[in-house]
């Protein structure tokens, strides 16, 4: 039992890009594939794709490379289950100066810093990815 399947979701893909994997599997739900929704918009991903299977589904992330570096040069996970850590619209930080992406946890789903700072939303913070 994995008591932060969040993590769990990034240490994954961390592990698969460090060893050059060109897909990494992991089991399926609803807030992590929200994450990878907005890793694929952001360009940090090529593709996921969700393969139906007893007794879970599961996802599989299609990595991205350019020029044979990884696409993720980092991923690092925020707020965790012992200490949640949550921002306000005005408190939204920026990852690297803008190149990097916050993924906030918001009433209306997760979406990305830039996009929750523009709908005037505040959320808990789940990571950065850069």
């Amino acid at each position: 039992m994995v008591t932060d399947p969040i993590a769990d979701m990034l240490t994954r893909i961390r592990n698969a890009l460090m060893a050059h994997h060109d897909s990494v599997l992991m089991p399926a739900s609803r807030i992590k594939l929200s994450l990878a929704k907005i890793l694929k918009d952001e360009g940090f991903i090529a593709d996921y794709t969700v393969l139906k299977g007893k007794p879970q589904r599961t996802i599989n992330i299609s990595l991205k490379y350019i020029d044979g570096h990884p696409a993720i040069a980092g991923l690092e996970r925020v707020s965790k289950p012992g200490l949640r850590l949550y921002a306000g619209r005005k408190e939204i930080p920026r990852v690297y100066g803008g190149l990097g992406v916050a993924i906030l946890s918001t009433s209306k789903g997760l979406m990305t810093g830039k996009e929750a700072w523009r709908r005037n939303f505040g959320g808990e913070m789940l990571c950065y990815v850069w």
